[in-house]
């Protein structure tokens, strides 16, 4: 059945990219859990801290939908990483606000995201670090910047049961 299979006129890009994300990713995870953190709480810490930002733009920053960003905020509340406020621009929208606590803890998480990444580009060569991440700047930047609209999937209807 294998000789039915399509051939491949190109190198499987999905998998290159989705396997070597998933993987960083992974020790990305494992390395925050050291101190305690998650990759969402490192993100929403570090973006917190850059300017004053809501629950719903750190949520779109950091690819989250509302239910996790939520748990992610109640998550740093209760650790003492941060808490919600009144905007000082507009008093009816709250946003996150980063304790000390947090920056210490945004400062670390920083190093040692920093340190994973620079880790992953270890594995090249210098020049090859250089050519990857001017690569991957170029498509991110250019040709892979606007993702699809895609309609979902059509659901089949429930079968009555016999």
């Amino acid at each position: 059945m294998t000789a039915m299979a399509p051939g491949r006129s190109e190198p499987d890009l999905s998998y290159l990219l989705d396997h070597s994300s998933h993987v960083l990713r992974t020790k990305m995870a494992a390395a925050l859990a050291e101190i305690g953190l998650t990759p969402r709480m490192h993100c929403v810490l570090v973006h917190a801290l850059e300017e004053e930002r809501t629950q719903i733009q750190l949520a779109e920053l950091g690819d989250m939908d509302k239910t996790t960003m939520v748990v992610t905020v109640d998550a740093l509340e209760k650790a003492g990483l941060a808490e919600r406020r009144p905007s000082s621009a507009d008093r009816r929208a709250r946003i996150v606000a980063v304790t000390e606590k947090g920056a210490e803890a945004a400062r670390r998480s920083q190093r040692i995201v920093d340190g994973v990444h620079r880790d992953a580009l270890a594995a090249l060569p210098e020049a090859e670090r250089e050519m990857l991440l001017s690569a991957m700047t170029r498509l991110v930047e250019g040709h892979l910047s606007t993702p699809e609209e895609v309609a979902p999937g059509a659901r089949r209807a429930r079968q009555a049961q016999k």
